[in-house]
């Protein structure tokens, strides 16, 4: 990242008041040292890669950390690093609670500009910079590059260069982007997923190429992007979930299990599962934050009562203050051992003549209770119901079952012990936490694919008044997709990559995974962006399934991106091969700017057409060295040997003897020109 500390307290200034009138008044206001420790500080902020960026906030001047600029469109106000604020006409720095409460700082406190708030700064960043790189690193932007009147709503990052191979309209969507780069080799495909990964996870993409990686790198080091290549060998288990080979354990010694003769197979997350399960939340991603995250317990729905009914009130409200979960279905207690079972349950059920319903075990006076009973395990989280489309009351299952009915209502008996740590009589939104309605049934087991599981732990962990963080989107990058064979790799799941099939929406589907046995969807979050090459004549045609699936845009070469390079024109050497490969084969097989774009001298010019173009077109024509001459303009229709300007044809004597001195046309032997010989590139590329 390019440091600007050289910058004069103007231009820093400059930065801030671009499009901010009120700014600009509060900004004259300032003392010299005022503006002095200002522009200190933003130094500071800048130099260590955070950004500063508007918001429409009351009170908020700037705000200091990585901000979106699709965050910033859809007036999103995250937790900051910092704050500048705006104390009637004056100016105030004010920091992140969690940052000062370590260091003794106190909280909340608005501080002065003066020479103690530049080192405040200092502190605070200096103790805190594995915290900044994980949270608030951007890539230390001024909030100029934030002016929203300069937001293209169709294309949020607004600082890609006019030559990037980048799409200006899927930044930051609501809806899932598949989108494969296609053309021929050398044409930049795997290069502009950098920047159209960073764009998709709401990043603004920088124009200096060093700055993008080094936001691209952090993106793939908090997982937000995953890269994988394909190849004709990988499969769905190496992709999806496959049955992997672990070492049994024997349960002796004092530390723990000791290895022991023989293995098991289990089932282990490919590449696609794992990066879905980051973008459904289930990856915590910050363990020093104790980010909630639900390991190996369930959630369940359960519902107490009738919502609307005020008969029912009492069950909630007694529930809740008493710290236990409670069910109806009858006065049989399942108390006993025996009750371990659906079809022990079934047969108490059937033995107490509570009802004359024919039973079974899916029956629900058999199935709730024996949910509630023996499915439910301590530690496990229950979310009640207000409805089908609220929630009201989140606990978490501290004891077993147990049987004592409700003096008012008897058969309401059922209860289990809950610390309840959320409550809401009036209810919310089961969006909030969770991708689709609740259905009418007293108790059931949540899909584990369908929670927003950082949601659920804003409830769980967090102030009940605290924001519900929205899921971060999410990136895996495909190289060479049509490498691979593409029903082998995705098998049942090509069907969810749709958008309108993804997990909430509309047409949502989801599918039983053959090995693990989980119900599996593909959240809207997760954005998949391939590359494909069109002149792999290794594979057939790309699967129909796949295609019909994804966007495709093509990626061709360009001759704009070349210069001269020692006196050799780079973009009129490009246009010659490529118009003559297209008459010769066809377009998918041109060659891309690519190969030439780092080109520093004449020396790296014929070390690329030595190494690497001829050797291509020879693979192209199939080794027919008539054809290669023809493209690099030495073919020459007379006969006898040959020196064109990188191909030198030699006249091939008959055997002896064969009497075929006198039969049949001449041939020839072709060979590239030594690096003594050198290359002309006159004689056939660019004209005599």
């Amino acid at each position: 990242m390019k440091k600007e500390t050289g910058m004069t307290d103007d231009e820093v200034l400059a930065h801030f008041t671009v499009g901010r009138p009120d700014f600009q008044t509060a900004a004259s206001n300032l003392t010299a040292e005022e503006k002095s420790c200002l522009c200190a500080i933003a130094r500071i902020v800048h130099d260590v890669g955070m950004d500063w960026y508007f918001t429409e906030t009351p009170g908020d001047y700037f705000r200091i950390g990585c901000k979106t600029v699709a965050d910033y469109l859809a007036g999103r106000h995250g937790k900051a690093f910092g704050y500048l604020l705006n104390t009637g006409g004056g100016c105030r720095l004010s920091f992140n609670n969690a940052l000062c409460k370590d260091l003794g700082i106190e909280e909340g406190k608005k501080f002065l500009l003066n020479p103690e708030c530049v080192s405040i700064t200092r502190k605070i960043i200096d103790e805190n910079r594995s915290v900044i790189e994980r949270k608030w690193r951007g890539v230390g932007l001024w909030p100029d590059a934030y002016r929203k009147e300069e937001q293209p709503s169709t294309a949020p990052h607004d600082t890609t260069p006019e030559k990037k191979d980048v799409m200006t309209d899927t930044a930051a969507t609501d809806n899932a982007v598949n989108l494969i780069l296609y053309g021929p080799p050398g044409t930049g495909k795997t290069y502009a997923t950098a920047a159209e990964a960073i764009a998709l996870c709401g990043v603004t993409v920088p124009e200096n190429r060093a700055d993008l990686m080094a936001a691209y790198h952090r993106l793939m080091r908090t997982g937000q992007i995953e890269f994988v290549t394909f190849h004709q060998s990988i499969a769905y288990e190496d992709f999806i979930e496959g049955l992997r080979p672990l070492q049994e354990v024997t349960p002796s010694g004092a530390e723990g299990g000791q290895p022991a003769a023989g293995f098991t197979l289990a089932p282990q997350d490919g590449v696609f599962r794992r990066i879905v399960r980051a973008a459904l939340g289930e990856v915590g991603e910050d363990e020093e934050e104790n980010v909630f995250s639900l390991g190996d317990r369930r959630v369940f729905k359960l519902s107490m009562g009738v919502a609307n009914n005020h008969e029912d009130a009492h069950i909630f409200e007694n529930a809740i203050r008493d710290g236990y979960a409670i069910i109806g279905y009858g006065e049989v207690d399942f108390t006993a051992p025996r009750f371990s079972s659906s079809d022990a349950i079934l047969r108490g059920v059937q033995e107490s003549g509570v009802t004359d319903k024919v039973l079974t075990s899916s029956s629900g006076w058999v199935k709730m209770p024996n949910i509630f009973r023996n499915q439910m395990r301590i530690g496990d989280i229950i979310v009640v119901s207000r409805g089908n489309t609220q929630f009201r009351a989140i606990g978490q299952v501290t004891g077993d079952y147990y049987f004592e009915p409700l003096e008012t209502r008897p058969d309401y008996a059922h209860r289990r012990r809950v610390k309840w740590v959320w409550v809401d009589p009036k209810g919310q939104p089961v969006g909030n936490i969770y991708a689709k309605d609740f259905s009418m049934a007293t108790v059931y087991q949540l899909g584990r694919s369908l929670i927003n599981v950082p949601a659920l732990g804003r409830y769980v962990n967090g102030p009940q008044d605290a924001p519900l963080p929205e899921r971060k989107p999410y990136v895996l990058i495909i190289d060479e997709i049509n490498r691979a064979n593409i029903s082998k790799v995705f098998g049942e799941l090509i069907t969810l990559l749709e958008p309108d099939k993804r997990l909430g929406k509309p047409n949502e589907l989801q599918v039983r995974l053959p090995y693990s046995g989980d119900q599996f969807g593909v959240p809207p979050n997760l954005h998949i962006v391939g590359t494909m090459n069109t002149a792999d004549r290794s594979i057939a045609l790309l699967d129909t399934a796949l295609r019909r699936r994804f966007d495709f845009r093509e990626l061709m070469p360009d001759p704009t991106r070349l210069e001269t390079v020692g006196g050799i024109d780079l973009a009129a050497v490009l246009r010659a091969l490529n118009e003559r490969i297209e008459y010769l084969f066809d377009r998918e097989h041109q060659i891309g700017h690519a190969y030439f774009i780092g080109c520093q001298n004449r020396a790296s010019i014929d070390r690329v057409m030595r190494d690497r173009i001829i050797p291509l077109l020879a693979e192209y024509f199939y080794e027919d060295w008539d054809k290669v001459a023809a493209v690099l303009g030495d073919a020459d229709e007379a006969e006898g040997d040959h020196k064109g300007g990188f191909l030198i044809r030699e006249k091939l004597l008959v055997p002896r003897g064969l009497g075929l001195e006198s039969e049949g046309s001449s041939r020839y032997r072709w060979r590239v020109r030594t690096p003594q010989e050198g290359f002309d590139y006159t004689k056939g590329l660019l004209g005599a």
